[in-house]
């Protein structure tokens, strides 16, 4: 008979602030990670703090915001109307405190909750904030949400306004680093929302005039336009819309006060649903919804009074009420479409003539691929059963919450030994692994006609579900976990082929990684050191001393699973893929997969330095 567990007071335990948050960080700021994706925990950081300045712009207060990151420390200074002096502690350090619960100094804000600096001040080693206003200021100064020093009321020249510095704790974030390139994107936006905000960061400025009118311009070559951006406004609301020439899927940008909703919403839903229905009305014929939003490129913000998103990184707008005396965002949505665009299409019949050839090319295009399309889909449905190419995990088979997606990954991998490994050694709950039979095939050039037709690309676009679009992509993380030899670079460049081809926005949106696996394993008796480069291989040298073992790893399959575990871990290192905003995709494509010219052959020599078959043995 088993010992009874007992169950006493003793065993209730409440928790204070801080505790919970450094103890359950990924309620407050999603995953965490290590800086190599764009929704990992360092930039949630950034983000918190930030809105409270945005917000102070939004109000009319302050038209400049300075952000600079150096190293790990991230330092936000505003100049709006700043804290009011004798709350700087509780506005940071206080869960339910703060200005937005009063609802006439923050009409539509997003940050509701008042978490949000709390969230960084406990999960920083080092945090400061300080405030000046009316001649005065007053500042504090954490450690892991503790108070470790404070100044109050201080004469000061200085302008009014907030200023927060922060390090994130290295103790929950391991081996972080802030990339410029995501920090940079997340401004853009944060500009193109608030038209006449400037923010320099780290001595760039970032400004817009047309809001997301200058959004669409600045994410996509305007040759691949099909005609100029449509760009609609009212109260409340703001809409941009164009055509890919070439871009097979939709693409949406969709935002709520401010907020970047990645993985849309409410509103998003109702944005798609008017474009048709306004579509059809125009042209009076009922087109499939599918053709009219083919190679769409669009982008909706909306405000609205108290949002309710679905977690805390308000990645999602569950709401279904605007607010105030504004109907439902459904109807609303779809009533300014249905107006403005409609207006729009009759004052411009040229735009109205490039749209409607569109839409029955792709009505054609569908219905030659109609036959296919079925009898691809039931070959995925059974292989995926029979040959178990996919390997899913279980945020997919229902065993555990959606708020998972975040951290979900699929590992594309070549061969059985690769595979075999890291399926033995994922996490079984947000891991799952997809396995390549041999060298994809070059879709340079080809139509997506090859998607379904190819075993390998059609089982592909089956796994992530992406057939019609990024809204119930299955997979957060798509990462290329390929050997670091010719072949597995060459596999690389055909998966980035195919993907720029045909789900161009699956990079564009940032869920395109390559995995990072060491090149050599340095160890003795006691310690055991992966080295991911010839410098990291020195340096583990020089702390073990002596003459320690040295193994290069020629391919994934010699991993153990044991070892591998260490590689896509809480270690994991991806190396996230990112379009060159200077090159159109069609000239990416060119470059690299087209005929060989000069210029690639001198790039491919000064860039891809691989070590062919270095085996070093230092012993």
């Amino acid at each position: 008979m088993s010992q009874e567990t007992k169950y006493t007071e003793d065993n209730i335990r409440s928790l204070d602030w801080k505790e919970h948050i450094r103890m359950r960080p990924g309620m407050y700021i999603g995953k965490l990670g290590d800086g190599s994706s764009a929704d990992d925990g360092i930039y949630i950081l950034v983000k918190e703090v930030l809105d409270n300045s945005i917000d102070e712009y939004v109000m009319g207060a302050g038209k400049t915001i300075e952000i600079s990151i150096q190293g790990s420390k991230v330092t936000v200074r505003d100049y709006g109307r700043g804290i009011p002096l004798g709350k700087v502690v509780d506005v940071v350090s206080k869960m339910n405190t703060g200005g937005k619960y009063d609802s006439k100094a923050f009409k539509k804000s997003v940050g509701l909750n008042g978490v949000g600096t709390k969230a960084v001040n406990a999960l920083s080693s080092f945090f400061r904030v300080e405030s000046s206003r009316d001649g005065k200021s007053a500042s504090a100064e954490f450690s892991q949400g503790n108070l470790t020093d404070q100044e109050f009321l201080e004469e000061t020249s200085r302008r009014k306004g907030t200023k927060v510095s922060f390090i994130p704790d290295e103790a929950i974030f391991k081996n972080y680093k802030y990339r410029n390139e995501y920090v940079a994107k997340m401004l853009k936006y944060y500009v193109y929302l608030n038209p006449g905000l400037t923010i320099i960061f780290n001595g760039e400025k970032f400004f817009s005039e047309n809001g997301l009118k200058d959004l669409l311009e600045d994410n996509n070559n305007q040759s691949d336009m099909l005609y100029p951006i449509i760009h609609l406004k009212g109260n409340d609301i703001e809409v941009a819309i164009t055509h890919s020439k070439t871009q097979y899927s939709e693409e949406y940008h969709s935002f709520v006060n401010g907020q970047y909703t990645t993985q849309g919403g409410t509103h998003q839903s109702a944005f798609r649903e008017a474009i048709v229905k306004t579509i059809r009305e125009f042209y009076g014929k009922n087109f499939e919804a599918s053709d009219v939003r083919k190679s769409i490129i669009s982008a909706i913000a909306i405000k609205v009074m108290e949002p309710i998103f679905e977690s805390q990184t308000k990645t999602k707008l569950g709401s279904t009420e605007m607010g105030g005396d504004l109907s439902t965002v459904r109807s609303y949505i779809n009533d300014f479409v249905k107006t403005q665009l409609d207006n729009y299409l009759h004052k411009n019949a040229n735009v109205a003539e490039k749209l409607q050839k569109k839409i029955i090319q792709a009505e054609k295009e569908r219905k030659e691929l109609s036959g296919i399309r079925k009898l691809a889909r039931d070959r995925a449905k059974k292989s995926s059963l029979h040959n178990k190419k996919l390997r899913d995990c279980r945020v997919h088979l229902g065993d555990i919450k959606k708020e998972n997606y975040l951290e979900s990954t699929l590992f594309i991998t070549e061969g059985d030994s690769a595979s075999g490994s890291i399926t033995k050694s994922r996490n079984v709950n947000t891991q799952a692994v997809f396995s390549l039979k041999g060298k994809p095939l070059n879709s340079y050039g080809l139509s997506k006609k090859i998607v379904y037709e190819n075993e390998e690309f059609n089982l592909l676009q089956a796994a992530l579900n992406i057939e019609d679009g990024l809204e119930d992509l299955r997979y957060n993380n798509i990462v290329i976990a390929t050997d670091a030899d010719v072949d597995g670079m060459h596999i690389r460049l055909l998966l980035i082929t195919f993907f720029l081809q045909f789900f161009p926005e699956l990079i564009k949106e940032g869920h395109l990684y390559i995995l990072e696996t060491p090149l050599f394993r340095v160890r003795n008796k006691k310690e055991t050191f992966y080295c991911y480069s010839d410098e990291e291989k020195r340096t583990a040298i020089e702390k073990l001393r002596g003459k320690p073992e040295i193994t290069r790893f020629k391919g994934l399959g010699e991993i153990s699973p044991n070892e591998f575990v260490h590689f896509i871990g809480d270690d994991i290192r991806l190396d996230p893929v990112m379009l060159d905003k200077e090159m159109s995709i069609e000239e990416m494509l060119q470059f690299y997969m087209g005929k060989n010219t000069p210029d690639r052959q001198k790039f491919i020599i000064e860039n891809l330095k691989v070590e062919l078959d270095t085996i070093e043995d230092e012993g």
